[in-house]
């Protein structure tokens, strides 16, 4: 149960990566008062979380709908992670292609913060996946649910230290953490694949 909780944590960590969102937080709004920055911030945490929780609900509900079979959405769930992993590993890092995005001030919290730095398309796709009706229980769903809104509340945090931290690690450091990141959920999206995999011959041979 604890190694479980333990995956399920590193992987949500990894695909919303609260330390790759400190360089873009900071650069994006540099120019905004305290009480802004942190008006900033709670808004985009909490519009993310919105964001998570919709795809969370609806999203596997809908693929059912189109009949589409578990094993498929294992697969493509696991294909969509390791390309986001790829581009988080070789790619260019997160912190330098989300500073370059251009946006009003008025919807700064939106995007890039909530959308995609926070809740990229990484998170939706392993937050569908965490939570999968045919595997998971509701009370699975939930503690996965409580952890996911545990690594986005460290995000407002560390968004309200995020001076300090930068001063710590610096860009580097950041895009650094963001690449070992990607290199471990690479692996966890090959494991959904194989599984889907698996699964799929399974449902076949019946």
């Amino acid at each position: 149960m604890l190694d479980s909780l333990l995956v399920q944590f590193v992987v949500l960590w990894a695909v919303i990566d609260p330390i790759g969102s400190i360089p873009v937080y900071l650069t994006k709004t540099a120019r905004l008062s305290i009480e802004d920055r942190r008006q900033v911030a709670l808004k985009s945490v909490l519009i993310a979380s919105g964001i998570l929780l919709f795809f969370l609900v609806v999203v596997q509900a809908l693929f059912e709908l189109m009949q589409i079979p578990l094993s498929a959405f294992q697969i493509a769930g696991g294909l969509v992670l390791f390309i986001f992993a790829l581009t988080m590993i070789f790619g260019e890092g997160k912190p330098e292609h989300e500073m370059k995005m251009h946006t009003n001030l008025s919807e700064l919290a939106v995007y890039p913060l909530a959308v995609p730095s926070i809740a990229s398309p990484g998170a939706m796709m392993a937050i569908v996946m965490l939570t999968d009706n045919h595997r998971f229980s509701f009370i699975d769903q939930f503690i996965t649910t409580l952890i996911m809104l545990l690594v986005l509340g460290i995000t407002y945090v560390l968004f309200l230290m995020a001076n300090r931290i930068q001063n710590l690690i610096g860009s580097t450091g950041a895009a650094v953490i963001s690449r070992v990141m990607g290199l471990i959920l690479a692996a966890v999206a090959v494991n959904n694949i194989l599984v889907g995999i698996n699964d799929f011959y399974i449902q076949s041979l019946r």
